[in-house]
């Protein structure tokens, strides 16, 4: 993320739950991405848990972007 929306999310944060729920789901992704990119070999399963991460990670993102662009204009 670019510095500018986590100052968002650090501003607005508090009072906007759903802002703040989606940068801690986001948050969350990330470390659980982190864990698997520390390994070096990953099962078939973890590899495919990894996947599914990513895309939720995504689908999650897209969905931030949306509840920050109210705060840039």
């Amino acid at each position: 993320m670019e510095e500018r929306d986590i100052k968002i999310v650090e501003q607005y944060g508090d009072t906007d739950p759903e802002l703040k729920a989606l940068w801690e789901e986001h948050m969350l992704y990330e470390k659980q991405l982190e864990k698997y990119k520390g390994k070096a070999y990953l099962t078939p399963s973890e590899e495919q848990e990894m996947k599914t991460l990513k895309k939720q990670k995504l689908e999650g993102k897209t969905r931030l972007a949306a509840a920050l662009e109210k705060y840039k204009k």
